[in-house]
């Protein structure tokens, strides 16, 4: 799967790492909803930290679609609502 972090670039991650990255985004749905800004910030910095560290950087100059866009680490809460599935930001 090819991922997308906005204004960051693009990495290859495998499937294998959807569980690991659907538990923060479980989380992150739900310090949105409580409106937790702290811990949507911890959070949010997680996931993307957990898609960089499990995930394959591909090159600037590669233009491959990405199949799936997170928000920056600066991203509002309102920014990441607008991005929202019923999954999530994470499929699955």
């Amino acid at each position: 799967m090819i991922v997308r972090i906005m204004g960051e670039g693009q990495v290859r991650l495998a499937d294998s790492h959807l569980t690991e990255l659907n538990k923060l985004d479980d989380e992150l749905l739900a310090e949105m909803e409580s409106g937790d800004e702290s811990g949507f910030r911890r959070t949010l910095g997680a996931l993307l930290e957990a898609v960089r560290r499990l995930g394959e950087p591909l090159p600037d100059e590669s233009l491959e679609p990405s199949e799936l866009i997170l928000p920056s680490q600066d991203a509002t809460l309102d920014e990441v609502r607008e991005m929202l599935t019923d999954d999530g930001l994470i499929p699955g």
